[in-house]
């Protein structure tokens, strides 16, 4: 029995071996962190900004590439398809959901072709409005709708985005048509709004903050759980009778599927240690963040609620699917 139990724990520990021998010479050259979308932009500037502090305490450069297009699969699909040894990683954003929704052939499973590395930042998006909308809120918005249904639309960065499921996602909690008018990209549907002629938009609080900073724009609602910290006293969605209403977008690291657990865990570590340096937590803030770093399991788990919760956003209003 004694020589048994032995004889188990030896073969679990050469077993083990080979990935804590990984570990501990990793990284010996430089790591690259693919992300889906245009350079300068929120994904890239994350990526940048983790990237330099986590760099320091590897002891290696971090690269950040854009892989553009298809609302980040491309990124994604090279990631999944890397060699799973922690030298090319994604900096995935809750579009990573979204496509898992919407796309009917993607050539990787958005949960179980990744090791799940860990969260960076949340943040929610802004309902907004023209500084003289006859609009005072939220809900006489929603009330105006429900007593006329083709009134009220809604601009957002394009079919399929999050912004997108999100005004769908509104329609159906709270009972209401809304008209949704798709644009390619933010830019777009904000000179949309403030050229009068849509009466609101959702969009990220990036794509809106100097224009309501500078009063040409007013933001009715936030659309997170709680108020966002960037505009404290503007009430959320869930707050104006919509209870629950909850759509946030997100930021993390993941690594193809199959990278051995002590690389995981180390890249984890990493992360978690950037998080808390003051630069790094004041940067991804001032892009609208809330920082909040997981574990590997927590952020499997919120990745997998999202791609389901996404599929009955899309399913329920038809939207097609790619």
């Amino acid at each position: 029995m004694i020589r048994r139990q032995l004889l188990a724990t030896l073969t679990l520990t050469a077993l083990a071996l080979p990935g804590v021998a990984l570990a501990q010479a990793y990284p010996d050259r430089p790591i690259k962190v693919m992300q889906g979308f245009a350079p300068g932009g929120n994904a890239d500037n994350i990526a940048r900004t983790v990237g330099l502090e986590m760099g320091k305490g590897l002891g290696q450069n971090i690269v950040v590439e854009a892989q553009a297009g298809a609302g980040g699969t491309i990124a994604a699909t090279t990631v999944a398809k890397s060699r799973p040894d922690g030298y090319t990683l994604l900096l995935a954003t809750g579009g990573h959901a979204v496509a898992g929704a919407l796309y009917n052939n993607l050539a990787y499973r958005t949960v179980q072709d990744f090791e799940m590395v860990s969260t960076i930042t949340y943040f929610p998006f802004l309902v907004v409005v023209p500084a003289n909308s006859k609009y005072p809120s939220l809900s006489a918005l929603l009330a105006a709708a429900r007593a006329n249904p083709t009134e009220v639309s809604y601009g957002t960065a394009g079919i399929g985005s999050t912004h997108h499921l999100a005004g769908e996602l509104l329609a159906s909690m709270s009972k209401t048509q809304l008209l949704h008018v798709p644009f390619r990209g933010d830019s777009a549907s904000l000179t949309s709004l403030l050229g009068g002629e849509i009466p609101m938009i959702i969009a990220p609080p990036t794509a809106v903050m100097a224009n309501i900073k500078s009063g040409k724009l007013r933001a009715i609602a936030t659309t997170g759980p709680q108020r966002w910290q960037g505009l404290p006293d503007v009430p959320t969605v869930s707050e104006q009778g919509v209870a629950g209403y909850d759509v946030q977008s997100w930021a993390g690291l993941m690594a193809p599927a199959g990278t051995p657990k002590p690389i995981v865990d180390r890249l984890n570590a990493e992360l978690q240690k950037a998080l808390l340096v003051p630069a790094v937590k004041t940067r991804l803030e001032d892009m609208g963040g809330d920082v909040r770093g997981s574990s590997s399991e927590e952020m499997r788990s919120m990745v997998a609620t999202q791609t389901q919760k996404w599929i009955q956003v899309v399913n329920d209003a038809k939207i097609p699917k790619n």
